[in-house]
């Protein structure tokens, strides 16, 4: 223990060396506006600023597109919450009660949530991530495809969270966004299935930005106007030293989300392909299936901002985990983090502690300044991220609506793309109006092609043998995630049941 601290302090004063204090900064401050631009995220971000990183040495570099790489976490809380559009896959949890609360002008206490909850995500995954490097990255090799289809099956339990009480309309939706992501190209023949209309383009599916664009910016956007006749009154919300303090008075409230959220997060992030969107989804549902108050969720609760937002953070730093020890990327932008890795002459994996120590623990020392970095950012823009509120909604419609087409044109550079985004925006307002959950099909189509490998994967090892999944002798941990998701799909079953003997009783 004395050496990790040693270490650690080497590498915190390598973290404040000038160079490195500054491209802390700059990629916390460009993550934070790449993560909430719509269509962007933290890998377009990584991607299209790699090139940057080739004029600095190799640790300035790594701790550039690290910060970067926070700064979009917690930068795809803003559009969620002002917008209500996810600036990435690992912010659609936050929009479930981001945008009610702005929309009843807690824009600031809402924010301020996702961003204490991020730092307090992001604190306890790093100090996990300085102490159990080594076994927890042992631990995630012990991960085949059995367990990973078992973590799904625990994912799409609370899902069942998502739908209120009534189960058989979110086990539809969950069902219809299997269906779209199942569109394309099978993945072990390799022939075209689900290709609607015979039309070439789904022959490359549906990508997951294009339906959660549709939805949330158009479906939702389309849902409000009609709701609300045309004239959306947004609560002005006065930014004042006064609100700021009561709203830091508000964190006990989620302080038990938040703390759950960030251990799960940091665990599902270390397992390889797992990554981010799915810990904050889980960590969502589990927030609400435990809630002594599951109904206010969808409505504008706090920890329904704060769960998903700590679980995001902790996962990323929980995905760079499998890649530092093992040299196995965690997320697809830990996947452009090890490519640039590589391209500096570092080879990632179990010899990375002892050949380059001074790297590695620079680095870490990096994420725990990153983190307060970002933010006091995120405090400090707080007042410029809520006048986007203050706009009128006559302006501010048709700036989401031209948000949504360039999103969606930006990254697929497919018109197609942007006419099937309009069509599934109208299947999500028709959803809403017939009282379907529209949050657990976005969800499905994140964890189906996730689901669907593993489970082929399974199935061909052991010659089509199902119990394979439940072997308590191979794969006790699959049993153990099989068990879980039963009992969190029995849970509000048994609420419900309780619900009613004590209404009958009265």
């Amino acid at each position: 223990m004395t050496e990790v601290m040693t270490l650690l302090g080497n590498g915190l004063l390598q973290a404040f060396e000038p160079l490195n204090l500054f491209m802390i900064f700059a990629g916390c401050l460009a993550g934070l506006f790449i993560g909430a631009m719509p269509g962007l995220g933290s890998v377009n971000g990584v991607a299209i600023l790699l090139p940057v990183t080739f004029l600095v040495p190799p640790t300035s570099a790594i701790i550039f597109l690290a910060a970067l790489y926070y700064g979009a976490m917690y930068g795809g809380a803003v559009s969620s919450i002002t917008l209500g559009i996810p600036g990435a896959s690992t912010a659609v949890a936050t929009v479930f009660d981001g945008r009610p609360m702005a929309q009843k002008g807690m824009a600031d206490q809402a924010l301020m949530a996702a961003a204490i909850a991020s730092f307090i995500g992001g604190t306890v995954s790093i100090v996990l991530f300085t102490l159990f490097a080594p076994p927890l990255a042992n631990l995630a090799l012990k991960f085949g495809p059995q367990e990973e289809f078992a973590l799904m099956i625990l994912a799409f339990a609370t899902f069942i969270g998502l739908g209120g009480d009534d189960i058989p309309k979110t086990i539809f939706s969950i069902l219809l966004g299997l269906v779209m992501a199942a569109v394309g190209f099978d993945i072990i023949s390799g022939k075209p299935r689900m290709i609607f209309f015979d039309l070439v383009e789904f022959q490359r599916g549906i990508g997951f930005l294009v339906l959660a664009i549709g939805i949330y910016g158009i479906g939702e956007m389309l849902w409000t106007l009609e709701t609300t006749k045309g004239s959306v009154q947004v609560q002005n919300v006065k930014t004042t030293w006064a609100r700021f303090f009561d709203n830091l008075t508000k964190i006990k409230s989620y302080i038990a989300t938040t703390s759950l959220g960030s251990i799960l997060g940091f665990f599902v992030g270390t397992l390889p392909a797992a990554g981010a969107t799915p810990a904050s989804l889980m960590s969502y549902g589990l927030a609400k299936t435990f809630s002594k108050d599951p109904d206010s969720f969808g409505k504008g609760n706090i920890s329904g901002v704060a769960a998903p937002e700590a679980a995001n953070n902790a996962a990323s730093t929980g995905s760079m985990l499998p890649m530092i020890t093992l040299g196995i990327p965690g997320s697809p932008t830990t996947a452009i983090l090890l490519g640039g890795m590589i391209i500096w002459g570092l080879r990632p994996g179990p010899l990375l502690f002892a050949e380059q120590p001074d790297f590695v623990w620079g680095l870490i020392g990096s994420m725990y300044v990153a983190n307060l970095v970002t933010v006091m950012l995120n405090l400090a823009l707080i007042p410029i991220f809520v006048r986007v509120l203050a706009m009128p909604f006559t302006i501010l419609t048709p700036i989401i609506f031209i948000l949504c087409f360039v999103g969606v044109f930006s990254t697929t550079d497919r018109m197609f793309d942007v006419w099937l985004m309009i069509a599934l925006g109208l299947g999500g307002y028709l959803l809403r109006k017939l009282n379907y959950p529209v949050a657990p099909a976005v969800l499905a189509i994140v964890l189906g092609p996730l689901a669907e490998r593993s489970m082929r994967q399974s199935l061909i090892g052991s010659r089509g043998d199902a119990t394979t999944f439940i072997n308590p002798v191979e794969h006790p941990i699959s049993l153990g995630c099989i068990i879980i998701a039963i009992l969190l799909m029995l849970y509000p079953l048994i609420l419900s049941m309780r619900k009613k003997r004590a209404a009958a009783n009265a």
